[in-house]
């Protein structure tokens, strides 16, 4: 049996520096410099092996607002009355790779921790294009999901009509005025394809689009290669974390050319149920999987089938 693994699968260029970012300041703290407690706002990135390793290792994740300000009071509270311990009185805080909100970046700014902006660049360009295209007048139309962590941050940078749009069949929906100018972006791990008909719609229905294509290329090499090995393959695998958008993207497309595709996060959660002459597997991994992971997979595939 042939094993084919995708050469673009796993950490991409902006999970690579925000998961580093993060273990440097592990390294930091260890080797006796005074960083602090280490703090994500948010897991760091959606893959709960990378968050649970970080946690062990003492990074702690502020899950919302609420208990950003409450840190915020207690470092403030520490500071007045002096602290024995400096280590508690002061702190790093490291922004994930999704990106945050305007009123996030301000209270984190506000907080006195050390800030580390490890969000990927391919985000923070959709947040200066949102803002300047709205600054002109424009509505902005996002093509993603409206829960999304980088999606509430791009939508959070527009300053007047904001619409979120998760695919082609909300593009058919949306009613609104023909004679505003709308610019269209995307959330950066959306399918390529999806988009392209997402795109055309607008245009068919009559709307004036300004397009810019913010689909990050990792992402977009990604799905291409994912989809050139499901048509050949006759069971595809594709590693991810249960919550990573990226990750689904890469199962969906997968599974349209091949249905005999299993979706996991670890080795532990393939169990293959392979039947007839299966000649070829396919493995991929979305953008926020570790290399060991998929080594793993790979290993244990090659070895029991």
């Amino acid at each position: 049996m042939e094993v084919i693994v995708a050469e673009h699968a796993g950490f991409c260029f902006g999970v690579t520096k925000a998961v580093d970012t993060v273990y440097e300041q592990i390294a930091k703290k260890s080797d006796g410099e005074n960083v602090g407690n280490i703090y994500t706002y948010g897991p760091i990135i959606h893959n709960e092996t990378v968050v649970s390793d970080l946690e062990k290792k003492g990074v702690s994740v502020i899950e919302s607002i609420e208990d950003l300000k409450s840190l915020a009071g207690e470092l403030e509270e520490k500071r007045k009355i002096g602290s024995s311990d400096e280590d508690k009185a002061k702190g790093t805080i490291v922004i994930r790779s999704h990106g945050v909100t305007r009123e996030v970046q301000e209270l984190i700014e506000k907080t006195g921790l050390e800030v580390i902006d490890a969000t990927c660049p391919f985000v923070k360009r959709i947040h200066k294009v949102v803002l300047e295209e709205s600054n002109k007048g424009a509505s902005i139309i996002v093509v993603g999901s409206a829960n999304h962590p980088e999606v509430e941050g791009i939508v959070s940078y527009v300053n007047g009509k904001v619409f979120v749009i998760d695919g082609p069949e909300s593009a058919e929906k949306f009613s609104e005025n023909k004679e505003t100018n709308y610019t269209v972006v995307a959330q950066t791990t959306f399918n390529k394809k999806k988009f392209q008909e997402t795109v055309e719609i607008f245009k068919n229905n009559g709307y004036n689009i300004n397009i810019v294509n913010t689909i990050c290329n990792a992402t977009d090499e990604r799905q291409t290669e994912a989809e050139e090995i499901a048509s050949r393959a006759d069971a595809m695998i594709v590693i991810g974390g249960a919550h990573s958008s990226n990750s689904r993207k890469l199962y969906e497309i997968c599974k349209e050319k091949c249905a005999d595709t299993y979706f996991i996060q670890t080795l532990e959660d393939l169990h293959l149920n392979l039947t007839g002459n299966v000649k070829l597997i396919g493995i991929t991994a979305g953008a926020s999987t570790p290399k060991n992971i998929i080594e793993e997979v790979q290993n244990y595939v090659r070895t029991n089938f």
